[in-house]
């Protein structure tokens, strides 16, 4: 196990996981915030440098941490060799397995090979699976200024708005959801419009491995245009910042899928798969 540490190298890890897109996209999220100041206190650790074979994203040993916050306690992997990401996983201080946790990845062997190890640490593993999607250059994006017929209020959105995200995402509505999405505001990009007293009815927010997610419309504001508004906005805001603008949606989310089509985004070959594990009581 090596714990990249070294800027120059860190920059170069950037270059060659751009490299192999769409499989390295969530590290290469994950390795582009650490590059331009850490918000979220990550690190990298790989097998070897720089010839290195598999590569996980991890929050920082010395950060502060909730054993019960799955939504913090997030690894991102990418491998050229899936036995050397499961030897990284088996090495001793990799992963914390006394935590619940999750792991991203874009791999399809992914949830096999985690699910393995796992089972010899003692933890449940639970496999949520979906489409992955990737927005076109900014050049090519729609235009948004005919979207709604009325000029929306479009804003960004604050740490005070977190309760009401967390209340609405499917997979909220607990404390430590309540501060991860407090913390993904305070730290990355986001988009809402707002109403006529300030309130958000429709945003996107930016998560830990630069990806978009809970784009959520209030049900009494949806048909505006304000979905599509809000996601095209927030693609060209990460673009505009070198990033790039990619997002996971269910296979039975008619609405979104629905809505990524209408505005030209690709999607990949390869799934996005999200692992939980949670260690069994003793």
């Amino acid at each position: 196990m090596l714990v990249l540490k070294c800027s120059t190298k860190l920059l170069t890890l950037e270059k060659i996981l751009k490299s192999h897109f769409p499989e390295s996209l969530k590290v290469y999220g994950a390795v582009m915030n650490i590059n331009r100041g850490n918000p979220f206190q990550k690190e990298v650790v790989l097998d070897s440098w720089p010839d290195f074979r598999a590569v996980i994203t991890r929050r920082q040993r010395e950060a502060e941490a909730d054993n019960l916050d799955h939504y913090t306690n997030a690894y991102a992997v990418f491998y050229k060799d899936i036995r050397a990401y499961q030897q990284l996983l088996e090495e001793r201080d990799v992963i914390n397995w006394d935590q619940v946790f999750q792991i991203q990845g874009l791999h399809s062997e992914l949830y096999e090979v985690s699910k393995a190890v796992a089972n010899s640490k003692q933890l449940d593993v639970k496999l949520s699976s979906f489409k992955a999607v990737q927005f076109s250059p900014v050049s090519s994006l729609p235009d948004t200024r005919f979207l709604t017929s009325s000029p929306p209020r479009l804003t960004h959105l604050s740490v005070a708005d977190a309760d009401l995200l967390n209340r609405t995402w499917s997979r909220g509505g607990n404390e430590q959801c309540l501060r991860y999405i407090a913390s993904l505001i305070s730290c990355f990009p986001s988009v809402c419009v707002r109403d006529d007293k300030g309130n958000p009815v429709s945003w996107a927010i930016t998560d830990q491995f630069a990806t978009m997610c809970h784009g959520y419309t209030l049900p009494d504001h949806r048909r505006k245009g304000y979905s599509q508004l809000v996601a095209l906005t927030l693609a060209r805001k990460l673009q505009s910042r070198g990033f790039p603008s990619q997002g996971n949606v269910l296979d039975d989310n008619v609405a979104s899928i629905s809505l990524l089509k209408s505005v030209h985004a690709e999607f990949l070959p390869c799934r996005f798969h999200r692992l939980i594990l949670t260690p069994r009581p003793s």
